[in-house]
């Protein structure tokens, strides 16, 4: 019962895993445009590199960020998209908690994570997490967008390590624990949406974007009366 995960939040990445969250295929470019254009053809070679046809997916997941406009909207277009072509469920999962989940597999267990990604303009996405086991997270705060600075001094993160992207594009400030944790990985999204739908959550797939877009339409121009 294979499970088509990808995420477009930071990198362009699909994963291709069975009903247990085991990796079948996967792909991923590091690329941070482009996504359109990457997207289909990385489905297509998972697919192929498995051996399963479109026609045998039971289900689409996509990250839903929190990511700068353009490039989360490519991967949720196309889950949706795919997701209504073939008649199936498409699920959300916020890419900010696949890092953490991917943390929880390195980090001991009790420890609270930050996880910070790069919103550009000086500031970070971010959330806070304990890892309860391998495997297993809870959300502590977030997703918001801020300052890292603002970050750092919020009394809720005091003592957590931070990873991902973000905490290491502003170590000096946000103090990076681990380097090896960096993007989300569209596989621990699928993990993750097969553990929260058996458990009865529904997974809804709006954008997080948190904050409007960089390019927005030109205010019309008024008419001068003569």
């Amino acid at each position: 019962m294979p499970v088509l995960a990808l995420d477009t939040s930071a990198a362009v990445a699909v994963a291709l895993t069975d009903d247990a969250g085991v990796v079948l295929a996967a792909r991923s470019d590091a690329q941070q445009r482009h996504h359109a254009e990457l997207l289909t053809p990385m489905i297509a070679d998972v697919l192929a590199e498995a051996g399963v046809d479109r026609s045998e997916l039971t289900a689409v997941v996509v990250g839903t960020g929190p990511a700068p406009f353009t490039g989360l909207r490519v991967g949720l277009v196309t889950a949706r998209t795919l997701a209504l072509a073939l008649g199936i469920p498409v699920h959300g999962v916020p890419s900010l908690d696949a890092v953490a989940l991917r943390a929880s597999r390195a980090l001991p267990p009790g420890t609270d994570v930050l996880v910070a990604t790069d919103a550009r303009r000086r500031e970070v996405y971010w959330a806070l997490y304990r890892l309860v086991e391998p495997g297993v997270i809870d959300v502590l705060a977030g997703p918001e967008v801020a300052a890292p600075a603002d970050v750092a001094a919020d009394p809720r993160t005091a003592g957590a390590v931070a990873i991902g992207r973000g905490a290491l594009l502003y170590a000096e400030v946000l103090s990076a624990g681990t380097t090896d944790v960096l993007d989300p990985d569209p596989a621990d999204l699928a993990r993750l949406a097969l553990a929260r739908t058996a458990a009865g959550q529904v997974l809804g797939t709006e954008p997080l974007y948190l904050r409007r877009p960089d390019a927005v339409p030109q205010a019309a121009r008024k008419r001068v009366l003569g």
